[in-house]
């Protein structure tokens, strides 16, 4: 849930693959994605909406 993201500084990706996490007063981003819509229940987990892609970096 976006309670519990807001309280991690870094989240790994499913290729292994850190994401930087900052909040802000009721703001959360995930890298330079501004998370606009959080904790959509879904059949199979929970879903957060950001406002660009986030692709892995370049190696």
């Amino acid at each position: 849930m976006a309670a519990d993201i807001a309280k991690l500084q870094t989240a790994k990706t499913v290729n292994g693959k850190m994401l930087n996490v900052s909040s802000k007063g009721s703001s959360v981003m995930i890298n330079d994605a501004n998370v606009t819509r959080a904790d959509i229940s879904a059949s199979n987990g929970v879903i957060h909406v950001v406002d660009t892609v986030i692709l892995p970096p370049n190696n």
